[in-house]
């Protein structure tokens, strides 16, 4: 039986996720942030990791490396709703064997999972060009993570007063942002 660990700080999807894949033969154990995530990797010693990027303050990208050190063979999927051709390009080039942007369906997800690294081929993650309110987001969102999350840094590069990008930040991309 192939078994699944869902990193992903999100408990509803989290839950879903898990009896989504359990109704495919996935033997699931879920958990919420990187320091259970790399304690129940060593315990549970999973087939395949689902990794959400945003782990509350944490990076999941962070959490790549580690894993793939501590599991060489596991396949790694990351999921986020921050999708963005630099953050692909990063995650595969970490370890991660798949990108998938959130919302996923189950078929795609399954399809992801079933790969290994010596077939994986980046695809385009969108058919359509990012809006600009997503490109904003995105060159704003690496900023922020040069300036290593500092808001007042990161307004100052930026040019903008920090209270207006505190307010672009908290506005999260959605589909409709493409």
């Amino acid at each position: 039986m192939s078994r699944l660990l869902i990193i992903e700080d999100d408990l509803a999807l989290a839950g879903l996720l898990c009896r989504r894949m359990s109704k495919h033969g996935f033997e699931c154990l879920q958990c919420h942030n990187a320091t259970q995530g790399l304690l129940l990797a060593r315990q549970f010693r999973p087939t395949h990791v689902l990794l959400d990027m945003k782990l509350e303050q944490e990076n999941g990208l962070k959490l790549i490396s580690p894993l793939r050190q501590l599991l060489p063979q596991v396949t790694m999927v990351l999921l986020t709703g921050y999708a963005s051709i630099a953050t692909a390009v990063e995650a595969i080039r970490l370890g991660a064997d798949n990108y998938l942007a959130k919302p996923v369906g189950t078929q795609t997800l399954l399809s992801a999972l079933s790969i290994t690294a010596a077939d994986t081929a980046l695809e385009p993650l969108t058919e359509e060009p990012l809006s600009t309110k997503r490109l904003e987001w995105e060159h704003i969102q690496q900023v922020l993570n040069a300036n290593k999350g500092n808001v007042s840094a990161t307004a100052r590069q930026l040019g903008m007063h920090r209270r207006t990008l505190q307010r672009k930040l908290l506005k999260k991309p959605t589909a409709d942002h493409r």
